[in-house]
């Protein structure tokens, strides 16, 4: 299919859309309407660039015939004009080439993050407790909304776990990448000789799914309830308020304890299991769910670090792309726009690269 074709089919299919975002019907039917809104969304930019290309192209025919007729002594300003257009039309194109790459499937949703300490024993608990205000602190500065699922103190200050939703746009988009093991070399508040150790965090990053994407069968689960314990593994309440919940099928579990409500226990842990189950469907024909983890976490050892933080000489590394930056504090801070921005313009050109054959 050439190029022209491609657009008109992509122009036909936006306007089918927005007719059947308009019908009644499809608005009672809330997996249809969610699917639709979802390409809409896709399509949107792309009808936009098309309009924006479709002027441009106008614009330098105009000015191509317009140099060919005017007379000398006002063609030097024609040409000015005729390369402006052309410069306006490759940025068009260059952009439209861009939008029509693969998109990425759970752009457009919420995640779900977690975040545990790995190697290092408590120091990697309080590093691990950085990393979780760090994301704070970022969904703050991006306007996102953030719903706390779980966040077990350790006995130190810091967190075992903590798992969170973050709700917005561009959430997935801008946090995908942050899976992985987080390296952190300090010295602890526990090392009484100044002597820097390694320690490290692991982060995994779910995309959210909605109820009707995922629809778990109850005879699929078994329900465990238990009392909530706290750091040293007291008990912090005289109820069976603790949920865990086995997926059957898969032997995915999902454990939640912070709401005092077993109900509400219940609701978060069925919530990150959807989200698992998600990422296992969408991981099913390439890989088992355990070795999507793995590849984004590892074992949580220092040798799977996909970034180090250095607070002596403040620097933070992204090892992926051999980024380094000198200012650990303001990314620590909630600051991560420069490190995102590069993982995504790497993840773009490796698209581009593919789309046109390079190796």
């Amino acid at each position: 299919m050439g190029d022209l074709e491609r657009f008109e089919e992509l122009r036909r299919e936006y306007a089918h859309v927005v007719a059947r975002l308009a019908d009644p019907a499809v608005a009672r039917d809330r997996r249809a309407f969610l699917a639709l809104s979802r390409r809409h969304k896709e399509l949107e930019p792309i009808e936009r660039a098309l309009e924006a290309l479709a002027a441009a192209r106008a614009d330098r025919d105009a000015a191509r015939e317009l140099l060919e007729e005017a007379p000398p002594d006002s063609r030097d300003l024609v040409r000015a004009e005729l390369a402006e257009a052309e410069a306006r039309l490759s940025a068009c194109e260059a952009e439209l080439r861009q939008l029509l790459l693969p998109r990425d499937p759970n752009d457009g949703r919420n995640v779900i993050v977690t975040v545990r300490g790995a190697e290092g024993g408590e120091e990697a608990n309080l590093f691990a407790k950085d990393l979780y205000e760090m994301y704070l602190r970022y969904a703050e500065r991006n306007a996102w909304r953030v719903e706390p699922l779980e966040v077990q103190a350790s006995d130190l200050g810091g967190i075992d776990e903590a798992t969170f939703v973050v709700k917005g746009d561009t959430a997935w988009q801008r946090l995908k990448h942050e899976g992985g093991t987080h390296r952190v070399q300090r010295v602890p508040v526990t090392e009484s000789q100044g002597r820097v150790h390694t320690s490290s965090a692991a982060v995994t990053v779910l995309p959210e799914a909605d109820e009707v994407e995922v629809e778990i069968d109850p005879a699929d689960l078994r329900i465990d309830v238990y009392r909530s314990t706290g750091p040293g593994g007291q008990s912090v309440n005289t109820t069976d308020s603790a949920v865990r919940i086995t997926h059957l099928p898969t032997g995915l579990v999902v454990a939640m304890q912070d709401e005092k409500s077993q109900i509400q226990n219940r609701a978060k842990a069925l919530q990150v299991l959807r989200a698992r189950l998600l990422k296992l469907e969408q991981d099913r024909r390439a890989q088992e769910l355990s070795s999507a983890r793995r590849a984004q976490v590892g074992a949580g050892g220092r040798a799977d670090k996909i970034r180090t933080y250095n607070f002596k000489e403040n620097r933070v590394t992204d090892h992926r792309i051999g980024l380094t930056l000198y200012k650990l504090d303001r990314i620590l801070d909630g600051e991560l726009d420069e490190l995102v921005d590069a993982l995504l313009e790497d993840e773009r050109r490796r698209q581009l690269a593919q789309a046109d054959g390079s190796p």
